[in-house]
């Protein structure tokens, strides 16, 4: 799907969002008036200037706009890998980033995100994970880390983690394993602008994910360890 026929389908009534170097900032209109768009395109890995370009975006629109929803499009590779962003501090970039989306989420924006390419990594976690709803097309692709590099991080045999990607959406990539874990709110498929409507529509009730994991049998321990937890202090 191209940019311009996704923007269409999601902002049929109009839209006005730049695409800069694969980064995407502009505003889009819907029935109960504008939304923000922030996010990446062509695969674009994160690195320290993208980071900062989007969180100046997320802190002009709590200037301009207050209460703006925001919606964050994620189609990335992950963060960048080099020296230089080490040595620059990418972490700090990222942590920036992260701390401007809950600011704005505390003085009010409603926070989506629609992974409709690749989401990967520190990429994703930087901003699309931050929104009150994670949704994603479904044939968008999500994953955290490949089982090789998985193996070669965690020291464990690559055919050991073959086997449980086998058992557990944990160990698996793709939308479907996901949505089982709880790491996205739904998959869309169609009507995008009926499904942005809907989702801009519900009140958050903070953060669902262990709950949504427990039921859709994706994460059956974390609800229950993070109850007993809660419980003894």
């Amino acid at each position: 799907m191209t940019m311009d026929v996704l923007f269409n389908k999601l902002f049929p009534d109009g839209h006005a969002i730049a695409c800069d170097e694969g980064l995407l900032t502009g505003f889009g209109t819907v029935a109960a008036g504008e939304v923000a768009v922030l996010g990446t395109t062509q695969h674009l890995a994160v690195g320290s200037e993208v980071a900062f370009k989007l969180a100046g975006f997320v802190l002009d629109i709590m200037k301009d706009r207050p209460g703006c929803p925001i919606l964050m499009l994620v189609d990335t590779q992950g963060q960048r890998l080099s020296r230089t962003e080490e040595l620059l501090g990418l972490n700090g970039f990222l942590a920036h980033l992260v701390k401007s989306l809950d600011l704005a989420r505390r003085r009010g924006h409603r926070l989506l995100t629609l992974v409709y390419g690749e989401a990967v990594s520190g990429g994703f976690l930087s901003f699309g994970l931050m929104a009150d709803e994670i949704h994603a097309l479904d044939d968008a692709r999500i994953r955290v880390m490949n089982l090789p590099a998985m193996a070669r991080i965690t020291k464990l045999p690559l055919e050991m983690l073959e086997a449980l990607r086998a058992e557990s959406p944990a160990f698996a990539p793709g939308v479907a394993n996901f949505y089982k874990l709880g790491g996205i709110h739904s998959v869309w498929k169609d009507s995008l602008s009926e499904q942005l409507q809907a989702a801009l529509n519900r009140r958050s009730d903070g953060d669902l994910r262990r709950e949504d994991g427990a039921a859709r049998q994706g994460r059956n321990m974390a609800l229950a360890v993070s109850r007993k937890v809660s419980s003894s202090m």
